[in-house]
């Protein structure tokens, strides 16, 4: 956008929407809700200008990774304007799929970038009550409702029905990636998509990004050297309000990941 029209002691200013962590639908974490109201802002303060993404993040949910994105795509094509990203140290899975939301892509050569794929899995106990002498009892109304438990033998029929889960997203994946990227990809798409990461310099090789640029380089490259940016973040409460709350969740993070990682599968 042209911005010879303003008054001269105005200076341009670029919607900055900074989404950095891991996407989770747990509180506290990237996610729609926490995400909601920084894009309706920024797109409301845009004035025209485009709208950039400050990513850095390693991915995580699938459904909320598409739900942000989403959002995204929503007020821009609503607004007509165009979205940028800036991937920093880590646009990889869920982290990519956001990027992908932007009309452009940026990063760092060395920036890890790619990943798409699907991961699951977790731990199988089966023998560890009896050695323990401890008596299981489970009851279940559903002939798969207790599937992929951990304290039950893994059974064939269990695997398949989680691959093919697995496929699925990886597949959504893949089609949101080619619909939003299109003829700039290159290469073989199978390697494109068989999960594995890249630095920024392959990722801009392949066609996963379309340049090397940070924030700042980006607000002055699209608006000129006095652009600024005005970033829209979550609010972080003060370290004394947060204090009593930091050690329990030090280990309750740990053992919620866990269960995510079995219950669940990440972009990641």
């Amino acid at each position: 956008m042209s911005t010879s029209g303003l008054l001269p002691w105005r200076r341009p200013t670029y919607s900055v929407i900074v989404l950095h962590g891991t996407i989770s639908p747990r509180p506290g974490q990237l996610n729609a809700d926490s995400a909601r109201p920084l894009i309706q802002k920024a797109f409301a303060a845009a004035a025209g200008n485009p709208v950039i993404l400050d990513i850095e993040s390693p991915g995580g949910s699938p459904v909320q990774s598409d739900l942000i994105a989403g959002m995204i795509r929503e007020r821009a094509d609503r607004a007509g304007l165009r979205v940028h990203a800036v991937i920093r140290e880590v646009g990889a899975s869920g982290g990519y799929w956001l990027a992908c939301a932007a009309d452009e892509i940026h990063a760092n050569p060395m920036s890890i970038v790619g990943s798409i794929g699907v991961v699951g899995g977790g731990f199988g106990f089966p023998g560890l009550l009896s050695r323990l002498g401890v008596e299981r009892r489970l009851y279940t109304a559903g002939h798969n409702k207790a599937r992929l438990d951990p304290f039950s033998p893994e059974k064939p029929e269990d695997v398949a029905f989680v691959k093919d889960l697995m496929e699925k997203l990886h597949a959504n994946f893949r089609d949101w990636v080619v619909r939003r990227r299109g003829n700039r990809l290159r290469g073989n798409l199978d390697t494109l998509f068989d999960g594995s990461f890249m630095l920024g310099q392959q990722a801009l090789d392949r066609g996963l990004i379309d340049g090397f640029a940070t924030v700042s380089s980006l607000v002055e490259l699209l608006g000129g050297p006095r652009a600024r940016p005005r970033s829209f973040a979550p609010k972080r409460r003060g370290l004394l309000a947060r204090l009593p709350r930091l050690a329990a969740e030090q280990g309750v993070d740990a053992l919620l990941d866990a269960l995510e990682d079995r219950a669940g599968l990440t972009l990641r």
